[in-house]
């Protein structure tokens, strides 16, 4: 058996925890969270490169640019499906090396399509569509670090990997802007492009937003494969995770994890090109990267939160200040008549954001909670009977945690696509807004009814 290999792993046990099992967890904590950071901003990256490629002379409209923004989102829900299995069958070390080092394939295959104003947009599609590599490791990575926590932890670790995984988001908004004006690589990194806007002229090196990654992604990968461990008593085939589809929880916690997460990730992608057509004369990217780490700094305080106070609760009023801060921002949207506010555009959508983030925490909170309670109260009183319903929670509820994410991260394609389709058709994003709004009502009415009333059929 592999060094690497842990035979016996038993969080709930409190001797074994104290004896050794927390500083394991937390070492394949704290090397998890910068590989999930990484496949953030890989995943994100095209939210920032759109902007520019008109400027550069790369000749796109709107709806050709929000396709770019939307497809990453696409494809990393898609593959999300798959990796929510991929860590009982592999094992989490080795999944975590192979899932991050194929962030190196959309990171230099970008550095090199931005430099050549003939590369066709097919490829600029195909290229949107890898980074999808990155959306998918979410699954793989939170469904992992779950193996490794005891019951009263899970909301802390979760929230940790996710909120600081979320970071990437913000990192790459913010730190792309910066690379991409300077030749940080030297002759390595290619020659500079013509930028042009407004009879504005600079040098700019667009390619950094790909290859500025290459690095990191190389040193997280080798601590992955030397650092982490895979758990034994984890090891599970799709066929015995796939009992998770006859759930009915997994249903509804798919549901409300689309309108926090989903959230969080669409408007995460969106938000750049949306302040961009709204607010003409805003620098979009100085402000975008503000959104999604209000999201991921408070989804690492709503694990907390949620541990403290219940994840359910947490969730229904989070539900509510989402609908309030959406009614925000469609007020202070430019509108017949009127140019609209910016400032008031901005605050209510860090509300938003910040509520996304809350939200994401104690949705996850609620999974393995409602899958321990669903699996205890079916094995009785025995000891036996209770350990196994121990053990089948903890892969079934790190198969729902990866399969919910999977189905919520088609937010990062519906939610700019709604835009684009929204001002095609009637001028502006109020009608995908208010579509949003009605969503979430329903995410507030099933939070209620199978969660957070007295009495609901699983508290949590």
């Amino acid at each position: 058996m592999s060094s690497h290999v842990i035979d016996r792993w038993e969080p709930e046990e409190k001797n074994f925890w104290k004896s050794g099992g927390s500083s394991i967890a937390n070492r394949n904590l704290w090397i998890s969270v910068p590989a999930l950071l990484l496949a953030f901003a890989v995943w994100m990256v095209w939210s920032v490169v759109v902007v520019n490629l008109p400027n550069i002379g790369f000749k796109y409209s709107t709806n050709q640019l929000f396709w770019l923004t939307a497809l990453p989102g696409l494809s990393g829900a898609t593959l999300r499906i798959f990796y929510s299995f991929m860590v009982p069958i592999f094992g989490g070390r080795k999944w975590t090396t192979i899932s991050t080092v194929s962030l190196l394939i959309p990171a230099i295959g970008i550095g090199f399509a931005v430099q050549d104003l003939n590369t066709g947009y097919p490829t600029m599609l195909i290229l949107a569509l890898l980074c999808g590599f990155g959306g998918g490791n979410f699954a793989s990575s939170m469904a992992n670090i779950s193996f490794f926590f005891p019951k009263s932890q899970k909301g802390y670790a979760l929230g940790m990997n996710a909120g600081l995984g979320n970071l990437g988001v913000s990192v790459v908004q913010f730190v792309v802007p910066l690379v991409i004006t300077a030749g940080v690589f030297g002759a390595l990194g290619g020659e500079p492009q013509v930028w042009s806007k407004a009879g504005h002229i600079k040098q700019f090196w667009l390619q950094n937003a790909g290859f500025i990654w290459v690095p990191f992604i190389v040193i997280t990968t080798i601590a992955a494969w030397f650092g982490m461990n895979d758990i034994a008593s984890a090891k599970a085939s799709f066929a015995d995770q796939a009992v998770i589809f006859k759930r009915k929880h997994n249903w509804l916690m798919c549901w409300l994890y689309v309108g926090t997460f989903g959230s969080f990730i669409g408007y995460s992608a969106g938000f750049p090109l949306l302040i961009k057509t709204q607010f003409p004369d805003v620098n979009p990217l100085q402000y975008a990267f503000l959104g999604p780490l209000v999201g991921a700094l408070t989804r690492v305080a709503g694990g907390w939160v949620s541990d403290k106070l219940g994840g359910a609760r947490v969730t229904f009023w989070t539900f509510i200040v989402m609908i309030a801060a959406v009614i925000g921002v469609i007020n202070f949207l430019p509108g017949a008549g009127n140019t609209g506010n910016f400032w008031g555009f901005f605050w209510m959508f860090m509300l938003l954001f910040a509520g996304t983030g809350v939200g994401n925490a104690s949705t996850f909170r609620m999974i393995p909670i409602i899958f321990l309670t669903e699996r205890q109260r079916e094995a009785g009183q025995g000891a036996v009977a209770q350990a196994q319903a121990i053990l089948d929670a903890n892969k079934e509820g790190a198969a729902v945690l990866g399969f919910t994410s999977a189905i919520a991260a088609y937010g990062a394609f519906f939610i700019p696509k709604s835009y684009g389709t929204s001002i095609a058709l009637t001028g502006g994003p109020d009608a995908a807004l208010w579509c949003f709004i009605g969503f979430y009502v329903t995410c507030v009415v099933v939070t209620w009814w199978f969660y957070s009333r007295k009495n609901a059929e699983m508290p949590c």
